[in-house]
């Protein structure tokens, strides 16, 4: 990172004075500050090549919208990115995703450079596989980075100059630390959020200190983000939205696996391996996620905890159903109706929920800690439990690891759900979702103690892979490709056998067999195995 020189004064670089609004002044409870308050406009300018910037947000929450789209306007404006003397490109890291009306667009003007270390969004995907961007795809448990700015968004700042998150922390607090310039977004089109965040120190070794949590409601921290007023270089008043969208819709297929799933949970309950109120909860995002919630809200079990990253619009019927007691997480990715709900109600959950940072939300040490049951959903599933959950065809990447590995290592119950297959232009099951050998890892083996699809649940706890691979095309694998994956599965062991080398069986020669024919023929259907 280089140095960059640091504004004292906004509005006195900005050369004109800026007249707060009345709700701006409401919820800017430290008056200096408003002597900071300027327009993102004035401030575009001021970002050089080369910058590291940090933003807040976390799955499409709570991300700033005044300062990114200020900056990309000055870029296309002045056609910047046209002569390679004046173009921009900075380095971007955001905790998680957020609104593709700022990231992708920078994505097409071919404003990143490097991006950390998660993403979601269609442009910036392209411009990681087409090589324009340098992503570093890495866990979110750790998310601390030295930065030139942190752009973040806030709801109120308090009398000390403490940050008010909104519905998201993410690495938040962590931008804030790392970052030598700030500039605050005060959101004052969205309630004031304050009492609903635990903020704690982050430190790095050999400093860093245990997290006092053993329960999902325990509060370790304040409830605003300290932070270095001269480092606050600018303060800026946003009226605009999360751009959120309506959530992944449920189907048939993501009610039957979470059918499957519940009465799994509801066999270790009656089986004395779980309590009758489960263990806390870890649940991905997308319609498999929302069709478990949903069927927990009418579901046999009662006083329910979770521990999670995301809360999706299930989650307020999980706590309108009663069974639902408590819930953390470092991000709430409602619906816009879902968000009218929330905050129309607010009454009525703001003692049941709790964000926190990813860093403390996806530690490892609170996640074995609490014993959390994590539930996520991969690309694809291999027949001894290799999971892959970012690179289609082992080279596309589609958005990222984020923090499924996070859970999933260290979880007390680790869970991978899928559909069975998935459809190509020429094929409704062209693409098999469990296959021979995963075409990329970043779940191993080791970390996955259950596999479920549409078709059924695959316990592997204590099975060696000779025992998994059955199992898992028996119970999970789609009709249509059950046959040609026992096929595989007994000419490799036969081969391997004789070799004596039977531990895990493979035929290397046709382990991604299923792959190479999906890119030839657009099916992973094969006729034989050579």
């Amino acid at each position: 990172m280089r140095a960059t020189l640091r504004l004292r004064n906004a509005s006195a670089l900005a050369g004109r004075t800026i007249k707060p609004s009345a709700a701006l002044i409401e919820r800017v409870r430290r008056p200096a500050f408003l002597n900071k308050l300027t327009t993102a406009e004035d401030l575009a300018p001021q970002f050089k090549n080369g910058d590291y910037i940090g933003w807040s947000g976390f799955t499409g929450v709570g991300y700033p919208k005044m300062t990114p789209t200020a900056i990309a306007d000055h870029i296309e404006s002045n056609n910047l990115q046209a002569n390679p003397e004046t173009k921009k490109k900075f380095n971007l890291f955001v905790g998680a995703s957020v609104g593709p009306e700022v990231e992708d667009r920078w994505a097409r003007l071919d404003m990143i450079a490097r991006r950390y270390p998660h993403q979601v969004g269609k442009d910036i995907a392209k411009g990681i596989n087409a090589g324009r961007i340098e992503f570093a795809d890495k866990h979110l448990s750790n998310p601390k980075k030295p930065l030139d700015w942190a752009i973040v968004e806030a709801t109120a700042i308090t009398e000390e100059g403490y940050i008010v998150p909104g519905a998201s922390v993410g690495a938040t607090p962590e931008l804030i630390q790392s970052a030598e310039k700030i500039i605050v977004e005060v959101n004052t089109r969205i309630p004031n959020l304050e009492g609903l965040h635990d903020i704690n120190d982050s430190f790095v070794p050999p400093n860093r200190l245990p997290y006092l949590v053993v329960h999902p409601s325990d509060r370790i921290g304040v409830t605003a983000i300290p932070v270095d007023p001269d480092r606050i270089v600018a303060v800026i008043e946003s009226d605009k939205p999360d751009n959120t969208g309506p959530n992944a819709p449920e189907n048939n297929e993501s009610r039957a696996i979470a059918g499957h799933l519940i009465d799994f949970l509801s066999s270790e309950v009656d089986a004395g391996r779980l309590p009758k109120s489960l263990l806390p909860l870890q649940s991905g995002i997308g319609n498999v996620a929302n069709s478990i919630i949903g069927g927990l809200a009418d579901g046999p079990f009662d006083q329910v905890q979770v521990w999670t990253e995301v809360l999706q619009d299930t989650f307020i019927r999980f706590f309108d159903s009663g069974k639902l007691s408590f819930a953390t997480a470092t991000s709430i990715r409602f619906s816009p109706e879902g968000f009218d709900h929330f905050y129309k109600n607010w009454a009525n959950y703001k003692d049941r929920l709790l964000l926190r940072s990813q860093q403390v939300a996806n530690s490892p040490e609170l996640i074995r800690r609490l014993g959390v049951i994590a539930m996520n959903t991969p690309l694809e599933v291999d027949i001894y439990g290799h999971a892959n959950s970012t690179n289609a065809l082992g080279s596309r990447m589609l958005n990222g690891l984020g923090g499924s590995a996070d859970f999933l290592r260290n979880a007390k119950l680790s869970i991978m759900h899928t559909p069975s297959a998935r459809p190509t232009k020429s094929d409704p099951t062209g693409i098999s979702c469990i296959v021979p050998f995963a075409s990329h890892i970043d779940q191993t083996e080791h970390d996955l103690d259950v596999v479920v699809t549409e078709q059924g649940l695959a316990d592997l706890r204590g099975l060696s892979p000779r025992e998994r691979a059955p199992t898992i095309i028996k119970k999970c694998a789609h009709p249509d490709y059950r046959d040609m994956l026992m096929d595989y599965y007994d000419k490799s062991l036969y081969e391997c056998l004789k070799r004596g080398a039977g531990h895990e069986p493979h035929m290397l020669r046709n382990a991604f067999k299923f792959h190479l024919n999906l890119m030839e023929k657009g099916s992973m259907k094969v006729d034989k195995w050579d």
